[in-house]
């Protein structure tokens, strides 16, 4: 098989790393890819918003299988533009894709079918929402109801504010307390199957303090995520939404992550969907996987989930992510990074590229999250040990990482 897989990120990196140890696949590409795809799939230069290129070369390189990474291209219609062309493509449709491009048509499908969500409203007028404040009283949270570029709630959330269009709509919300998981399901649109729960650190700061960012690390499985919970999360969240989005005509095909928050009760509430992995929480599950993901991805996109099934490994994967100095502010791009063979030598590691890119025989920062240096091991302590380990062995003084990654589940441990 000829796979294209579509983003530049973390993520993309995860899954061009396992992708590539598939025996059906023939040839790998990635669009636009980075510095560490590079290594190991042909890095094409089309950006992922470009959807009437990467249609074009998805049929000029006879692409059988388009995996596609970040939410933006789903949203825009990238699936249906190659399925109108015959070219089988993992994702779902643009209507579909509504489930993270619209918090407002979330929350509207979360209340239609009673899945157990915050109770919500809806604003477009600025004395409306204060006004719903001011009824439902502190803490409340707020949101854009479009695309915030994977940061969750966000102080600067505002009608014409820094996220255009996407805060012309505000979603305001309860607030809940307890610990988030990221949960993950494959679909077909009517079967889905069970993949893992993952735990990441959004705020900057150790100690999850300072402002939300894209993610500065992640571990699985998460152990507040019982398999108890995993039931109750299927029947009561995950199984009703299927159902639903079926039953309006337009069923859910992709890998959907279910942002969950589990109160002291237990209870599991879902806070969000997003449509496609989780970035930094796709590393630690490709680490963890052993089956075969292609064949996965493939009957996931033909409506065909029933015939195959993922296995995990036993024990823990952690990733931190380093990112250049003031992130998630303002920050400098082009320095080099140094020691990554290093690193990768160390037992149980992979280092997963994020914002790099390749320059004269060197490995520069071009983001704001650069590296996703991921361990694996028999438990979640000495996963932790490897990943500093391999932290310890880059040699980038322009960049950081939060130094307390996994805390949750080793005390838990």
């Amino acid at each position: 098989m000829n796979i294209l897989v579509v983003g530049g990120g973390g993520r993309e990196h995860a899954l061009v790393w396992k992708i590539s140890q598939s025996p059906l696949c023939d040839r790998l590409y990635c669009a636009p890819g980075n510095a560490g795809i590079a290594d190991v799939a042909e890095c094409v230069a089309l950006k992922d918003s470009d959807i009437g290129g990467l249609v074009a070369f998805a049929q000029k390189a006879e692409i059988d299988l388009v995996v596609v990474g970040p939410e933006a291209p789903l949203v825009a219609g990238l699936t249906d533009a190659m399925t109108a062309k015959g070219i089988t493509c993992f994702g779902p449709s643009a209507r579909a894709a509504r489930l993270e491009g619209s918090k407002g048509f979330m929350k509207d499908l979360l209340a239609k079918y009673n899945v157990p969500t915050a109770a919500y409203g809806r604003f477009t007028d600025v004395a409306r929402a204060k006004a719903f404040v001011t009824e439902t009283g502190a803490p409340i949270v707020v949101k854009t109801d479009g695309l915030a570029a994977g940061k969750g709630v966000i102080e600067e959330a505002m009608i014409g504010g820094k996220f255009g269009s996407a805060g012309a709509e505000l979603v305001i919300e309860e607030f809940l307390d307890g610990q988030e998981v990221s949960f993950f399901v494959i679909c077909d649109g009517e079967d889905c199957l069970a993949l893992s729960a993952a735990q990441d650190h959004k705020a900057v700061g150790e100690g999850d303090t300072g402002p939300n960012t894209g993610g500065m690390g992640a571990y699985s499985p998460a152990p507040v995520f019982t398999a108890e919970i995993e039931k109750t999360v299927l029947k009561t969240v995950i199984a009703p939404t299927l159902k639903g989005m079926a039953a309006d005509g337009m069923p859910y095909r992709g890998v959907l992550f279910a942002g969950l928050m589990i109160g002291a009760d237990g209870a599991p509430k879902l806070l969000e969907y997003n449509i496609r992995f989780g970035d930094p929480e796709c590393q630690v599950l490709m680490r963890r996987m052993t089956s075969d993901i292609v064949p996965i991805l493939r009957a996931a996109a033909e409506g065909r989930l029933g015939e195959v099934g993922a296995d995990w490994e036993a024990g823990s994967a952690m990733v931190v992510v380093m990112a250049a100095n003031g992130y998630p502010g303002v920050y400098e791009k082009g320095s080099e990074i140094r020691g990554l063979p290093a690193a990768n030598a160390i037992e149980g590691v992979t280092v997963f590229h994020a914002g790099t890119k390749a320059q004269g025989g060197k490995v520069l920062a071009a983001g704001g999250r650069v590296l996703g240096v991921s361990a694996q091991a028999a438990d979640i302590t000495e996963a932790q040990k490897r990943a500093y380990q391999a932290v310890d062995a880059l040699d980038w003084p322009e960049g950081f990482c939060r130094c307390d990654i996994g805390w949750r589940a080793i005390a838990h441990r």
